[in-house]
Formats: structure tokens, sequence, C-alpha cells
């Protein structure tokens, strides 16, 4: 089983402890030996759904949506996105060198075009800019990619 994560970054504390919780419980669901998580590895959903995965047994395969994305992430996710990509079995690329919501949308447009599944930490509301996780789950399922939509209940986005 393949499955791609798109979803929310910045989210509180609170929401992250919710947030990490429900995507561990839907990981744990799968059988380890088939699965592969598919992800740009940015920092929050992202990384905690790819790490969950590999904590199960799973493996990883990485779409970067720019050759300039790392630059974009914050400082202190440097280090796990570097070990992140180090432990991807494949890699996945654009063709695009600067980073912003175009590449961005082209990445994740890759990523669900690899999938079997998106996992998509959403609140169900609208993207605040190009390329975000509305428009992702929008394209998914525009493509006929089944969505598994992941909010705690009653959380908020700010």
């Amino acid at each position: 089983m393949r499955l791609g994560i798109t979803g929310h970054r910045g989210l509180s504390q609170e929401v992250e402890v919710q947030v990490r919780g429900l995507l561990a419980e839907a990981v744990a669901s799968y059988n380890a030996t088939e699965l592969v998580v598919v992800s740009c590895i940015a920092d929050g959903p992202d990384t905690w759904f790819t790490l969950a995965v590999l904590q199960h047994g799973g493996q990883l395969e990485v779409v970067l949506p720019a050759e300039a994305y790392r630059a974009d992430l914050p400082d202190w996710h440097h280090g796990t996105y570097d070990d992140l990509l180090r432990r991807a079995t494949a890699v996945h690329r654009t063709g695009l060198d600067a980073s912003g919501s175009r590449a961005h949308m082209a990445g994740s447009e890759i990523l669900v075009d690899q999938v079997d599944q998106l996992i998509a930490v959403w609140d169900g509301q609208p993207a605040r800019g190009y390329g975000g996780s509305a428009d992702v789950v929008a394209y998914a399922r525009e493509k006929g990619v089944p969505v598994t939509v992941i909010w705690p209940a009653g959380a908020t986005r700010d």
C-alpha cells in the first residue's frame, strides 16, 4: 500500500499531539511489510506521518518540489529533513529550481500520482494559498485517489 501525506503546517502543540496520535493509529492499521509512504517531508504532518510509517517498518519515498525546497523549510527542521532524505528508497523531483507555491503544488501532484491513498491532515477549509492542503485533496479526488482526512474534533488551525 502506497500512502501519500499532506497537511497543515504550524499547528499548535495541543493539536500536534492529537494529530500525531491519530496518525499513529492510522499507520498501525496497515501491514508494515507492504507499506510505503510518499512524502515531501516538510515540517509538521509530512514528517510526523513519515516517522510513524518508518517506525512501523514501512519504507519512504520522497518528493522534492524544488531543488531549493530545503532552504524554504525552518532551520530547526533541516536535520530531520536531511535524515529522512537519506533514508528514502527513491526520490522524485519536479524539475523546478525555485521553491514556492507553484513548486509545492507540482510536488503534491507527483506525490498523489504515486499513491494508492492520500492521508490529509486537513481542517476542511479552503487553502490559504495555492498548493495548500485543500488544493492537494481536490487534486487527489479529481484523479480518483481515495482521501482519508485526519483532523481532531473541535481543533482549529489558529
